[in-house]
């Protein structure tokens, strides 16, 4: 799954044209390189996540297969590692 929809399905970010953005603005890194829209997500990578409010380093723990997630399922999918807020 594409790292755009990847954040928008799971919620870590609302809306897919915000993920795409930020990940043209370099906020979003996996595995420690700057990421583009379009990588493919696999399992056990890295994703940090700087947005204006909150900076998030997660743990992919397994893929999506479909296009939309209820919130209760969201976080079998990922595991937040460092989560700070910025002000």
């Amino acid at each position: 799954m594409r790292l755009d929809k990847y954040l928008q399905v799971t919620g870590l970010i609302k809306r897919r044209a915000l993920a795409n953005e930020a990940c043209k603005l370099a906020l979003i890194t996996v595995n420690n390189v700057i990421a583009k829209p379009t990588k493919e997500v696999a399992e056990n990578d890295i994703i940090n996540i700087k947005l204006a409010k909150k900076e998030l380093e997660i743990k992919v723990l397994k893929l999506i297969t479909s296009n939309s997630l209820k919130k209760a399922q969201r976080t079998e999918y990922f595991t937040v590692l460092k989560e700070l807020d910025r002000e």
